[in-house]
């Protein structure tokens, strides 16, 4: 069966020549779910995380479940020599005009850097949110175990930091805590706010909430299943980019759409038993989630989630009604599914800490010609550059070509307007960046 699956998505290899690469399987190992249900577990019981809940207890409230985080990444850090930088990064959130604030709230966000061997600027995030609820998003005296949402996704980002720390990469890992998420992603928008006046190259951000659930509301039971959600294309983008995709296409190819295909693509190729969905939306109908506050700085992000929620299980007070227990309960979560999840998380955050910087100021041309041509600014530690294409309905990049170590390059009897293209950065190890789809025309 694993040979069928290679098989099929040999087009997603993220090695020129085919081949894959073994510390990948060996991430995938590493990653415990016994350590995880040891997390989620810990978080749960703190009792609520609830933004404004108590700070000074040791036992209860979001205070102790930041302050018990910082511990778990510090003595990670520890274990390694030191590799991480820990801190707190803070904002102030203001109650006036804001009805899901009842009072004025240091949102606190608890942030691990993994800092590039290369003292490179680009960074990847992985996070999750310390924060629960129960019914009533400002309630904070009644519990909130907040077991599945969202323990199970912080808990993926502190096992991601154990198994990633005992790499290097050329980019920047951040594994990252955020609060405030149910009241208004304040800790998203103020981390994002922090990344921008740092001048980070963010790569991306795999946003991880609710990884720990497999049982949906619709009946559906499946260990297997997971979302990717990502928006079509930035909110950032100007009037004439708008104008131009009328006439050149691309409304699927902004730039956090190319982070789920990214995903996608080496889940099929390294973990082929799980079955990755890729939801073209910013996020469930009508709702949010921490990816979307970067998304609204230009910064490409996706939500990585479980595939069946149950929504008894969400945003309830503890309780039992007509025979339905309500509550997000540690006995709902999943454990070993959680671990599937952050093992996807965990991969990709490191295959794209190996690749190089995807390539710059991508043109396409070749209008009314039997061809399609390409021109594009080399990347830093890139060796070569591989052109994709697909079907205009394809979801995916199912056609590709290395041209090696060019900055333009002609397809020859391929005709532009039958399909999409982009171009991917490919270092000497093989590994490469996500797709970047052409952003100019020329004739």
């Amino acid at each position: 069966m694993k040979f069928l699956y290679t098989s099929l998505f040999c087009c997603f290899s993220l090695l020129m020549n085919g081949q894959t690469d073994n510390r990948i399987y060996e991430i995938i190992d590493a990653v415990s779910a016994e350590r995880i249900e040891k997390d989620i577990t810990t978080l749960a019981n703190f009792g609520t995380r609830n933004t404004f809940s108590d700070t000074i207890s040791d036992t209860r409230g979001i205070g102790a479940a930041r302050r018990w985080i910082k511990t778990e990444f510090d003595k990670i850090s520890t274990n390694c020599g030191n590799c991480l930088k820990v801190f707190y990064q803070k904002d102030l959130v203001k109650a006036e005009g804001n009805h899901r604030v009842p009072q004025d709230t240091w949102v606190v966000n608890v942030v691990a850097i993994q800092k590039s061997k290369t003292g490179s600027n680009r960074y990847i995030i992985m996070s999750g949110d310390i924060d629960s609820r129960n019914s009533e998003s400002s309630d904070f005296t009644k519990d909130a175990p907040g077991a599945n949402d969202n323990a199970s996704g912080m808990a993926g980002a502190i096992e991601a930091a154990r198994v990633l720390s005992n790499y290097t990469f050329d980019a920047n890992i951040v594994y990252l805590g955020l609060s405030g998420e149910e009241q208004g992603l304040f800790g998203g928008a103020g981390f994002a706010a922090y990344a921008k006046e740092k001048d980070w190259d963010l790569i991306g951000v795999l946003n991880n909430d609710m990884i720990g659930n497999i049982k949906g509301v619709d009946g559906v039971i499946s260990n297997v299943d997971f979302r990717i959600f990502s928006e079509p294309v930035p909110p950032t983008e100007t009037e004439r980019e708008r104008n131009m995709r009328r006439f050149y296409g691309g409304e699927v190819d902004g730039i956090s759409r190319q982070l789920a295909r990214y995903v996608y693509a080496t889940t099929k190729t390294y973990m082929p038993e799980m079955n990755p969905m890729m939801i073209y939306r910013l996020d469930r109908f009508g709702r949010g989630g921490h990816h979307r506050p970067f998304n609204d700085l230009g910064y490409a992000g996706i939500r990585i989630m479980e595939a069946h929620e149950k929504y008894t299980q969400q945003h309830q007070d503890i309780r039992t009604e007509e025979g339905i227990e309500y509550g997000d309960k540690l006995k709902f979560v999943n454990f070993r599914y959680a671990k599937k999840l952050t093992a996807v998380n965990a991969i990709n955050m490191a295959l794209l800490g190996w690749a190089p910087a995807p390539p710059s100021e991508v043109a396409i041309g070749g209008i009314v010609e039997p061809s399609a041509k390409f021109k594009w600014k080399k990347s830093k530690n890139a060796v070569g550059y591989k052109i994709w294409w697909r079907d205009t309905t394809s979801p995916t990049w199912d056609h590709s070509r290395y041209v090696g170590d060019v900055s333009e390059f002609t397809l020859d009897g391929i005709v532009i307007d039958n399909y999409f293209f982009g171009i991917s950065s490919v270092n000497k190890n093989g590994h490469e960046s996500a797709v970047v789809f052409p952003n100019a025309v020329f004739r």
